[in-house]
């Protein structure tokens, strides 16, 4: 597991020198690109959200694509269209941009719902439906996403089924004044995205992703997660709490936040650490707690605070080598 999270290290110290000041948030990407699950980065325009998905794709030499959502974007043009080909007589394919390992999809609340939608699919089952025939994208197979806040000009709010399907939402708010300072002066030399090279494989992504997946998780600290969701389902602000397909995440996402720790188990706390970035984007709130001005995130935490928290163990863990 040293191994695992050495490599895990070289990915933020990378993602890092594009986006400064930022170390939770680029360490939350690492989580989502190890664990194979897709990430949205929502935020007010100019604090970098785009940095970060370019840089979070630019570390891994794999294959990548941007996106730029518009509203007179078709569904076709994101997942590929048939076409007559009359030389040789037949209909053929050709993929569209969601057939890449990193897929960016930039500001992705400026499409129509009705293009937006045409994410559902893939994003669930790594296949994309194209006049009756499956075609598979190819694996690991991670979209980072970035949306401005819903009240903005020019928005269309992702529907709720397409929020579930994103294991991670985050945001990255302003720089400390320090580091804004320090973008300022070194602004003529200051690391781009461009400059940044890739220094993990695709080959070695796979079998991160696979080993985190034999991550040892206690039945205490499944309990515990499935006490969570649940509780967020009884809350009187929240109209829809968090479904399975979130517990699923919320798991996956606290083995990989194991893994980039350098462990082969699981603890409670990794569920804690994990929890606001997978589960608020996921709960619907009540008319009546958005007039009072409650958050998703703050939903979240009354549920961690309020739940008894699992001594942690790691019984069977044992000392396995990826």
């Amino acid at each position: 597991m040293s191994e695992l999270a050495e490599i895990a290290g070289r990915i933020r110290t990378s993602v890092e020198r594009a986006l400064q000041g930022k170390p939770e948030q680029v360490r939350l990407a690492v989580v989502a690109l190890l664990s194979e699950g897709h990430l949205l980065v929502e935020d007010v325009p100019g604090v970098g959200k785009t940095t970060l998905a370019r840089a979070l794709a630019a570390t891994v030499e794999g294959r990548w694509q941007r996106v730029q959502f518009t509203p007179d974007l078709l569904p076709s043009d994101v997942t590929g269209i048939t076409v007559y080909h009359q030389q040789a007589q037949k209909f053929e394919f050709r993929p569209g941009p969601v057939f890449a390992n990193i897929v960016l999809a930039d500001e992705i609340n400026r499409a129509s719902p009705k293009t937006q939608s045409a994410l559902l699919e893939v994003m669930e089952e790594r296949h994309v439906t194209v006049d009756g025939r499956q075609y598979p994208v190819p694996r690991p197979f991670v979209v980072v996403a970035t949306q401005n806040p819903v009240e903005m000009d020019g928005t269309f709010r992702l529907p709720e089924a397409q929020l579930d399907r994103f294991m991670m939402r985050i945001s990255i708010g302003y720089p400390d004044p320090q580091t804004e300072s320090a973008m300022l002066k070194q602004e003529a030399n200051a690391p781009t995205v461009e400059s940044i090279r890739p220094v993990v494989g695709l080959d070695v992504v796979q079998k991160m992703i696979q080993h985190i997946a034999r991550t040892h998780v206690a039945d205490e600290v499944r309990d515990y997660i499935v006490s969570v969701t649940g509780a967020t389902r009884s809350l009187p602000e929240a109209r829809i709490g968090a479904s399975p397909r979130a517990g699923l995440a919320l798991l996956r996402a606290a083995r990989t936040s194991a893994a980039v720790d350098g462990r082969d188990f699981v603890t409670a706390d990794d569920v804690k650490a994990m929890a606001p970035a997978v589960l608020a984007h996921r709960l619907i709130l009540s008319p009546q707690a958005e007039m009072a001005g409650v958050t998703q995130a703050d939903l979240v935490d009354r549920v961690i605070t309020g739940l008894p928290t699992p001594t942690s163990r790691a019984a069977g863990a044992g000392n396995r080598r990826w």
